[in-house]
């Protein structure tokens, strides 16, 4: 018998944030709860890793003895700079006020700008957020990170609580921002 390996996919990291829209809009207060432990699960996707970058997939380790509580399998050691981690800390700052959602995303840029800025082009996803010497360049850039992950980034960076405020606009699952009409 075999028994599932218990992963996470870089992906599911949209949820804390909208888990945290579902509290503020009348869910239960375990809605928000779940968006923080998430959150720090999200985070510690990329801080646990030597580039400070997250890989695609972590596993968890439950192995009772062991000292990590991840690991990333060489297959999925890869980062596509993503948007949903940063996206999920913008909302969670937002609504929680706790600025520790904006120093996480300060981290996270900061890797972001050493391991995947192309010097003279731009940048691009990277092969190994394990390997600090040589992480590798994949030569591609998805359209989501300049549409997306940048955004965000700027919108966490944003001093200004009611630049986009939530009460006001929507964000789309391309992170447009759409105004919200009251009838």
């Amino acid at each position: 018998m075999t028994t599932k390996e218990a992963e996470m996919d870089h992906l599911v990291c949209f949820l804390p944030g909208t888990l945290a829209l579902g509290y503020i809009n009348g869910m239960p207060e375990e809605h928000m709860d779940l968006a923080k432990e998430m959150m720090r699960t999200c985070y510690e996707m990329y801080n646990k890793m030597p580039t400070k970058l997250s890989p695609e997939i972590v596993f968890f380790n439950q192995a009772k003895k062991s000292k990590d509580d991840l690991f990333v399998k060489p297959a999925d050691s890869h980062n596509l700079l993503r948007p949903e981690t940063v996206e999920s800390l913008f909302y969670l700052l937002r609504i929680t006020g706790d600025k520790i959602y904006q120093d996480w995303g300060w981290q996270i840029f900061q890797a972001f700008m050493k391991y995947t800025k192309v010097e003279g082009a731009g940048f691009s996803s990277i092969n190994n957020v394990r390997s600090i010497g040589n992480p590798g360049f994949r030569d591609k850039l998805e359209s989501f990170f300049l549409a997306e992950t940048l955004k965000y980034f700027y919108l966490l960076f944003e001093d200004s609580i009611d630049y986009l405020s939530l009460d006001k606009y929507v964000f789309n699952t391309e992170g447009h921002a759409l105004p919200i009409y009251s009838q």
